[in-house]
Protein backbone atom coordinates (compact mmCIF):
# COMPACT_ATOMS: atom_id res chain seq x y z
CA UNK A 1 0.00 0.00 0.00
CA UNK A 2 1.11 3.46 -0.81
CA UNK A 3 0.09 6.64 -0.02
CA UNK A 4 0.97 10.42 -0.59
CA UNK A 5 1.66 11.64 2.51
CA UNK A 6 2.48 9.68 5.78
CA UNK A 7 -0.08 7.43 7.00
CA UNK A 8 -1.99 8.58 10.43
CA UNK A 9 -2.01 6.20 13.61
CA UNK A 10 -5.74 5.17 12.76
CA UNK A 11 -4.80 4.20 9.00
CA UNK A 12 -1.77 2.05 10.06
CA UNK A 13 -4.12 0.37 12.34
CA UNK A 14 -6.64 0.23 9.90
CA UNK A 15 -4.39 -1.89 7.35
CA UNK A 16 -2.65 -3.88 10.20
CA UNK A 17 -6.31 -4.92 11.17
CA UNK A 18 -6.63 -6.29 7.86
CA UNK A 19 -3.26 -8.49 7.76
CA UNK A 20 -3.55 -9.64 10.77
CA UNK A 21 -5.55 -13.26 10.51
CA UNK A 22 -3.59 -13.16 6.98
CA UNK A 23 -1.04 -15.72 6.18
CA UNK A 24 3.01 -15.08 5.07
CA UNK A 25 3.36 -14.41 1.73
CA UNK A 26 6.61 -17.27 1.43
CA UNK A 27 6.52 -20.89 2.00
CA UNK A 28 10.12 -21.29 3.87
CA UNK A 29 9.09 -19.79 7.01
CA UNK A 30 11.85 -19.51 9.81
CA UNK A 31 14.28 -20.08 7.15
CA UNK A 32 16.65 -17.35 8.82
CA UNK A 33 17.29 -19.02 11.82
CA UNK A 34 18.70 -22.39 8.94
CA UNK A 35 19.62 -22.14 5.62
CA UNK A 36 18.50 -19.30 3.56
CA UNK A 37 16.40 -20.45 0.24
CA UNK A 38 18.15 -21.29 -2.92
CA UNK A 39 15.85 -19.39 -5.17
CA UNK A 40 15.47 -16.14 -3.14
CA UNK A 41 17.85 -12.94 -3.26
CA UNK A 42 19.88 -13.09 -0.05
CA UNK A 43 20.86 -9.58 1.93
CA UNK A 44 23.50 -9.69 4.78
CA UNK A 45 25.21 -6.80 7.08
CA UNK A 46 27.34 -7.38 9.62
CA UNK A 47 29.05 -4.62 11.97
CA UNK A 48 30.71 -4.94 15.16
CA UNK A 49 29.02 -1.83 17.27
CA UNK A 50 30.63 -2.16 20.87
CA UNK A 51 32.60 -4.44 23.03
CA UNK A 52 31.70 -6.09 26.35
CA UNK A 53 28.36 -7.04 28.56
CA UNK A 54 26.94 -3.74 29.07
CA UNK A 55 27.22 -2.57 25.20
CA UNK A 56 25.20 -6.10 24.86
CA UNK A 57 22.46 -5.08 27.03
CA UNK A 58 22.01 -1.84 25.51
CA UNK A 59 22.12 -3.50 21.82
CA UNK A 60 19.07 -5.96 22.97
CA UNK A 61 17.21 -3.29 24.37
CA UNK A 62 17.91 -1.20 21.86
CA UNK A 63 16.36 -3.93 18.97
CA UNK A 64 13.36 -4.40 21.44
CA UNK A 65 12.94 -0.81 20.82
CA UNK A 66 13.37 -1.19 17.25
CA UNK A 67 16.31 1.45 16.87
CA UNK A 68 17.38 -0.10 14.16
CA UNK A 69 14.27 1.38 11.83
CA UNK A 70 15.85 4.95 13.04
CA UNK A 71 17.39 6.21 9.76
CA UNK A 72 14.97 8.72 8.91
CA UNK A 73 12.81 6.97 5.82
CA UNK A 74 11.78 3.70 7.43
CA UNK A 75 9.92 3.46 11.00
CA UNK A 76 8.27 0.40 12.93
CA UNK A 77 4.54 1.22 13.46
CA UNK A 78 2.58 0.83 15.93
CA UNK A 79 6.27 2.34 17.56
CA UNK A 80 5.77 0.50 20.70
CA UNK A 81 4.99 -2.86 19.11
CA UNK A 82 6.35 -5.64 21.50
CA UNK A 83 9.31 -8.20 19.90
CA UNK A 84 7.50 -11.11 20.28
CA UNK A 85 6.23 -14.03 18.09
CA UNK A 86 3.31 -13.34 16.21
CA UNK A 87 3.16 -9.72 16.26
CA UNK A 88 2.17 -7.90 13.57
CA UNK A 89 3.91 -4.54 12.75
CA UNK A 90 4.29 -2.24 9.63
CA UNK A 91 6.85 -0.95 8.00
CA UNK A 92 6.12 2.56 7.23
CA UNK A 93 8.49 3.97 4.81
CA UNK A 94 9.43 7.20 2.44
CA UNK A 95 10.73 6.00 -1.16
CA UNK A 96 10.07 7.88 -4.40
CA UNK A 97 8.26 10.53 -2.84
CA UNK A 98 5.58 8.24 -1.60
CA UNK A 99 4.84 6.87 1.57
CA UNK A 100 4.94 2.90 1.98
CA UNK A 101 3.08 0.66 4.31
CA UNK A 102 4.49 -2.70 4.38
CA UNK A 103 2.80 -5.42 6.84
CA UNK A 104 5.13 -7.99 8.75
CA UNK A 105 4.40 -10.58 11.69
CA UNK A 106 7.04 -11.54 13.86
CA UNK A 107 8.51 -15.14 13.46
CA UNK A 108 10.35 -15.89 16.10
CA UNK A 109 12.48 -14.10 18.47
CA UNK A 110 15.98 -15.09 19.86
CA UNK A 111 17.22 -14.56 23.41
CA UNK A 112 20.02 -16.75 24.31
CA UNK A 113 22.70 -15.18 27.87
CA UNK A 114 25.62 -17.95 28.56
CA UNK A 115 28.73 -16.99 30.26
CA UNK A 116 30.50 -17.83 26.84
CA UNK A 117 28.60 -15.74 24.43
CA UNK A 118 25.17 -14.14 24.04
CA UNK A 119 22.52 -13.24 21.59
CA UNK A 120 19.19 -11.42 21.32
CA UNK A 121 17.36 -11.37 17.92
CA UNK A 122 14.12 -10.67 15.77
CA UNK A 123 12.86 -12.60 12.74
CA UNK A 124 9.60 -11.37 10.55
CA UNK A 125 8.28 -12.50 7.70
CA UNK A 126 6.08 -10.56 4.75
CA UNK A 127 2.13 -10.88 5.01
CA UNK A 128 0.28 -9.87 1.80
CA UNK A 129 0.41 -5.96 2.32
CA UNK A 130 4.36 -5.82 1.89
CA UNK A 131 5.45 -4.50 -1.38
CA UNK A 132 8.12 -7.66 -1.24
CA UNK A 133 8.49 -11.42 -0.07
CA UNK A 134 10.22 -13.16 2.43
CA UNK A 135 12.11 -12.89 5.74
CA UNK A 136 14.36 -10.64 7.59
CA UNK A 137 16.37 -11.07 10.90
CA UNK A 138 17.50 -8.28 13.06
CA UNK A 139 20.27 -9.78 15.91
CA UNK A 140 23.30 -8.66 18.04
CA UNK A 141 26.03 -10.70 19.58
CA UNK A 142 28.40 -11.27 22.09
CA UNK A 143 31.42 -13.37 21.79
CA UNK A 144 33.15 -14.21 25.08
CA UNK A 145 36.43 -14.74 23.32
CA UNK A 146 36.75 -11.31 22.09
CA UNK A 147 34.56 -9.67 24.14
CA UNK A 148 33.08 -7.60 21.41
CA UNK A 149 29.31 -6.71 20.29
CA UNK A 150 28.22 -7.64 16.91
CA UNK A 151 25.06 -6.34 15.13
CA UNK A 152 23.71 -8.98 12.36
CA UNK A 153 21.28 -8.37 9.57
CA UNK A 154 20.42 -11.76 7.44
CA UNK A 155 17.20 -11.57 4.59
CA UNK A 156 16.10 -13.17 1.76
CA UNK A 157 13.32 -11.82 -0.56
CA UNK A 158 11.39 -12.19 -3.93
CA UNK A 159 9.47 -8.88 -5.24
CA UNK A 160 5.68 -9.44 -4.68
CA UNK A 161 3.71 -7.25 -6.29
CA UNK A 162 3.44 -5.99 -9.80
CA UNK A 163 5.07 -2.59 -9.19
CA UNK A 164 8.37 -4.17 -7.22
CA UNK A 165 8.81 -6.60 -9.86
CA UNK A 166 9.20 -3.99 -12.81
CA UNK A 167 11.29 -1.55 -10.02
CA UNK A 168 13.31 -4.60 -8.15
CA UNK A 169 16.90 -3.28 -9.04
CA UNK A 170 15.66 -0.09 -7.33
CA UNK A 171 14.33 -2.20 -4.31
CA UNK A 172 17.43 -4.18 -4.06
CA UNK A 173 19.71 -0.51 -3.76
CA UNK A 174 17.51 0.16 -0.38
CA UNK A 175 17.43 -3.52 0.86
CA UNK A 176 21.31 -2.68 0.92
CA UNK A 177 21.25 1.18 2.19
CA UNK A 178 18.79 -0.26 4.77
CA UNK A 179 21.50 -2.46 5.83
CA UNK A 180 24.24 0.07 6.47
CA UNK A 181 21.92 2.31 7.80
CA UNK A 182 20.16 0.48 10.69
CA UNK A 183 23.58 -0.47 11.54
CA UNK A 184 24.47 3.03 12.11
CA UNK A 185 21.52 3.34 13.82
CA UNK A 186 22.83 0.79 16.37
CA UNK A 187 25.86 2.38 16.94
CA UNK A 188 24.01 5.27 17.89
CA UNK A 189 21.32 4.19 20.04
CA UNK A 190 24.29 2.44 22.15
CA UNK A 191 26.52 5.40 22.49
CA UNK A 192 23.04 7.55 23.44
CA UNK A 193 22.08 4.85 25.95
CA UNK A 194 25.58 5.39 27.33
CA UNK A 195 25.39 9.06 28.14
CA UNK A 196 21.60 8.36 29.84
CA UNK A 197 22.77 8.69 33.94
CA UNK A 198 21.30 6.13 35.49
CA UNK A 199 17.85 6.51 37.71
CA UNK A 200 17.61 7.69 41.14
Amino acid sequence: MFTFRKPSAETVRKFLDGQDDLDFTYAPVGATADVPPADYRLNHTRKRIGAGREAFARARAALRRWDQFRIGWAEIRPADAVVRPGAVVAIVARRLGLWWLNACRVVYVVDEDGEAAARFGVAFGTLPGHVGSGEERFQVEWDGATDEVWYDVSSFSQPHLWLTRLGYPYMRRSQKLFGRQSAAAMVEALAREATVPPPG
